[in-house]
C-alpha cells in the first residue's frame, strides 16, 4: 500500500536565478524517517533560467507548474495548492531563496504531531547575510502604536518588552516554542484543514502583506500559530524583489521590478489596515496611519528609482 503524503511543500518562484536550484538541492538531502513529502514549484512567469536550473536537481516527488501570467505571491501559491495532494495532512509554503537543513521537515512534522494546539507554525529563520534570526519570523500584528515604535526606532530602547517592541513580540522567550501572532511567509507550515478553513491566501495582495493577512485570518478563526526555535532554515531574503538592503548586490530584480515591489509593499499595508484594523481606531488615527503609509511609500519608491 502506498503511504499517504504527510507534507506538501509549495515553492513559488519568480526569477530566483540559481537560488531555487540550491533550495531543491537542500530539500533532496532531507532525512524524513517514515514521513513522505511532495514538492510543487509554481513559477510566476520567470524570464530567467531558474526553472531550467531547478530541473537539473534530482529532487524526488517534485513537479513544476508553469503559470501563464504573474498574478502575485498569494495567487501563485493558491495555484500551487490546486495541484498538491488534497489528502496531505500539512502544507508548507517555502521561499525559493531558502536552504533547509536535513532534519527540517521531520522536526516540524514531529512538532505538529506532539503539539495538539499547533494549527500552524514557523521555525527560526536565519539570514545568510548576518547569521542572525530574521525578525519577521517572530512578530506581532502592526497596530498603530507598534508600527510607530518600529518605524521610528523607538523599540530599540527596550527591545525585550511588549510595550515598545510588540511589533516583534520582544517579551517572548526565543529559546522555547510558543504561540505568536504572525510570521513571514518564507517558511509557513499549516494543517491543510486549517488552511481550507481560512480560505488560504487573500489574492487582493500582490506581493508583501499577504503573509501577515494569512496569520491574521488564522487568529481570527480561533486557530493557533507557533514559533518553533528547535528547527531552523537559512534565508537569503529579497532575491526576487530587490527591496532588502542586504541583498542589493545579488538580487535578480531590475529597477522596474524594485519600483513595483516598493509600491506593492506599502499598498499591502493599506489593504491590511483597511480590512482588518481600521474599525478599531478613531477617524483621526486612521488618517495618521494612511499618511504614514504614504510617506513610507514615497521613501521606498524614491530609493528604488534612484539609489
Amino acid at each position: 500500500m502506498t503511504k499517504n503524503i504527510d507534507l506538501s511543500i509549495i515553492i513559488l518562484n519568480y526569477n530566483s536565478g540559481d537560488y531555487l536550484q540550491k533550495c531543491l538541492a537542500s530539500i533532496s538531502q532531507s532525512e524524513l524517517g517514515d514521513y513522505k513529502i511532495e514538492v510543487i514549484v509554481a513559477d510566476n512567469c520567470s524570464t530567467d533560467k531558474s526553472i531550467d536550473l531547478a530541473r537539473e536537481v534530482k529532487c524526488p516527488d517534485t513537479q513544476f507548474l508553469i503559470l501563464n501570467n504573474n498574478r502575485g505571491f498569494a495567487a501563485g501559491n493558491n495555484q500551487g495548492l490546486k495541484v498538491s495532494d488534497p489528502k496531505s495532512k500539512y502544507v508548507l509554503f517555502l521561499n525559493p531563496d531558502t536552504l533547509v537543513e536535513k532534519n527540517t521537515f521531520k522536526t516540524m512534522i514531529n512538532f505538529f504531531e506532539t503539539t495538539p494546539d499547533a494549527d500552524a507554525a514557523t521555525c527560526c529563520i536565519k539570514l545568510v547575510k548576518t547569521g542572525q534570526m530574521q525578525p519577521e519570523c517572530h512578530r506581532g500584528f502592526p497596530t498603530p502604536w507598534r508600527s510607530f515604535c518600529y518605524f521610528t526606532g523607538l523599540y530599540k530602547l527596550a527591545p525585550e518588552t511588549a510595550f515598545l517592541n510588540g511589533y516583534f513580540q520582544g517579551n517572548l522567550d526565543l529559546t522555547k516554542a510558543h504561540p505568536i501572532e504572525a510570521c513571514v511567509g518564507a517558511f509557513l507550515m499549516i494543517k491543510r484543514t486549517v488552511g481550507e478553513a481560512i480560505g488560504w491566501w487573500n489574492e487582493k495582495y500582490f506581493f508583501y502583506g499577504e503573509d501577515l493577512d494569512f496569520c491574521y485570518q488564522i487568529h481570527k478563526k480561533g486557530f493557533q500559530l507557533y514559533f518553533n526555535p528547535n528547527c531552523q532554515i537559512s534565508h537569503f531574503q529579497g532575491i526576487s524583489s530587490g527591496l532588502k538592503s542586504q541583498t542589493q548586490k545579488i538580487t535578480q530584480a531590475n529597477r522596474e521590478t524594485k519600483v513595483r515591489v516598493a509600491q506593492a509593499s506599502t499598498n499591502a499595508m493599506r489593504i491590511f489596515y483597511q480590512e482588518n484594523l481600521f474599525n478599531n481606531y478613531s477617524p483621526i488615527t486612521r488618517k495618521i496611519v494612511l499618511l504614514g503609509i504614504k510617506l513610507l511609500e514615497f521613501k521606498r519608491v524614491f530609493k528604488a528609482k534612484y539609489l
